[in-house]
C-alpha cells in the first residue's frame, strides 16, 4: 500500500475588513434604544414635572368649565342676590370639579388598554405609557380624600348629587358603558345632578323643566359624540357603539334638539314675572337657544364636528357669539 501524502489545504484569501464609517462631524451618534412600549414610564416622565404634567392632562382641565356652567344656571334663572349666593355656588362646583376628575381617573384606568385602540385617545397618559397605573390609583386615592373632606364641611345632606354622581358613574365604569342608550343616558344625567347640585346650594326648589332642558341638551351632544366614534373608529374601542346606526343616531339627535327647544321655552315662560322686558328677553333668549342648536347640528352634520362637545361649543365662532348673547339676556332677565 502506498503512502499518500495529502495535498495542503488550498489557502482561502480572507475577506477583506470593512472599516466602520466614519462619524460625520456635527452629526450626534443615535443611541441603540427602543422608545418605551405602551404601558411603561420612561425615565424622562419619570421626573416631578412629567409626572405632574401627566397628573394634570389625566385630570383634563379643560373639561372643568363644564361645571360651573350647569351649577351656575339655577343661580342665575332664580335671580337671586349673587353675593349670597356666590359662595355656595363656587362650593358646589368645586365638589362637582373633584368628583369628575376622580371620574375621568377611574375611567381612564379602566380603559387604558380600549384607549390605545383609539387614535383620538392613544395619547392620553395611562395609554401611551406616560403615567404607570399605580400613579393614577394613588392620584385617585388623594382627590378621594379631598373630595370626602369637601362633602363632610359641605353637610352631605346638601351634597347627594355629588355622591349620587359618584356611584352612578362608577357603575358606568364598570358596567353601564357598555350597554347602548343607557351609557348615553348616564352621561347627561350627571349633568343633570349638577343642575340640581345648583338649586340645593342657592336653597331654591327645583324647576322640572330646566332639568329636562339640560338631559336632552347633554344627550344631544352626547348623541353627536357616539355619532363620531362611530364613523371614526367603528366601534373597535367602544362595545356599546354596537348597539348604535347612524340612523339611529340621527333620529335620536333630531328627537333631543326638538325637545331641547320645547323645554327651554316652557322653562323660559313659565315665570311669574310677565313684565314686558322678562317677556322681550324671554323671547330673545329662546330664539338664541334655537339657533345655538340649529348650529350645532350643521357643526355636526355637515362639518363633521362633534367628537368632543367642549371643543366643539368653545372654539366654533358662532355659538361663542350665542354665548355672549345669553349672557347679556340672562342680565337682562336678572
Amino acid at each position: 500500500m502506498h503512502g499518500v501524502n495529502p495535498a495542503a489545504p488550498a489557502a482561502v484569501p480572507s475577506s477583506p475588513t470593512v472599516p466602520p464609517a466614519p462619524a460625520v462631524a456635527g452629526t450626534p451618534a443615535v443611541p441603540d434604544t427602543a422608545s418605551p412600549a405602551p404601558g411603561r414610564v420612561s425615565a424622562a416622565d419619570r421626573s416631578a414635572p412629567g409626572m405632574a404634567r401627566a397628573l394634570l392632562r389625566l385630570s383634563r382641565p379643560y373639561q372643568w368649565a363644564k361645571n360651573p356652567l350647569v351649577i351656575a344656571l339655577p343661580a342665575v334663572l332664580v335671580h337671586q342676590d349673587a353675593a349670597r349666593t356666590a359662595l355656595a355656588v363656587l362650593w358646589a362646583t368645586a365638589l362637582f370639579t373633584l368628583a369628575s376628575v376622580a371620574v375621568y381617573v377611574l375611567n381612564d384606568i379602566t380603559d387604558r388598554e380600549r384607549d390605545r385602540l383609539n387614535p383620538a385617545k392613544s395619547h392620553r397618559p395611562l395609554a401611551s405609557g406616560a403615567l404607570s397605573p399605580r400613579a393614577a390609583w394613588t392620584y385617585l386615592a388623594v382627590v378621594a380624600a379631598a373630595l370626602a373632606g369637601g362633602v363632610a364641611l359641605a353637610s352631605p345632606a346638601t351634597a347627594w348629587p355629588v355622591l349620587a354622581y359618584l356611584v352612578l358613574n362608577l357603575a358606568y365604569s364598570y358596567r353601564l358603558k357598555h350597554v347602548s342608550l343607557v351609557d348615553s343616558f348616564v352621561v347627561a344625567l350627571g349633568f343633570v345632578l349638577r343642575a340640581v347640585q345648583g338649586y340645593l346650594a342657592i336653597g331654591a326648589r327645583p324647576s322640572s323643566w330646566l332639568l329636562l332642558t339640560v338631559l336632552s341638551s347633554c344627550l344631544l351632544l352626547v348623541l353627536g359624540k357616539r355619532r363620531r366614534e362611530l364613523i371614526d373608529v367603528a366601534g373597535e374601542h367602544r362595545p356599546a357603539l354596537a348597539g348604535y346606526s347612524l340612523q339611529l343616531i340621527d333620529c335620536l339627535t333630531m328627537i333631543s334638539a326638538t325637545l331641547t327647544a320645547v323645554a327651554l321655552g316652557i322653562c323660559l315662560t313659565a315665570a311669574p314675572d310677565a313684565s314686558g322686558t322678562a317677556a322681550a328677553s324671554a323671547f330673545l333668549t329662546l330664539t338664541v337657544s334655537v339657533f345655538a342648536v340649529f348650529r350645532y347640528l350643521q357643526v355636526l352634520l355637515v362639518g363633521g364636528g362633534g367628537a368632543d362637545p367642549v371643543r366643539t361649543l368653545f372654539r366654533d365662532r358662532l355659538l361663542i357669539g350665542c354665548g355672549v348673547a345669553w349672557a347679556g339676556l340672562f342680565a337682562l332677565l336678572a
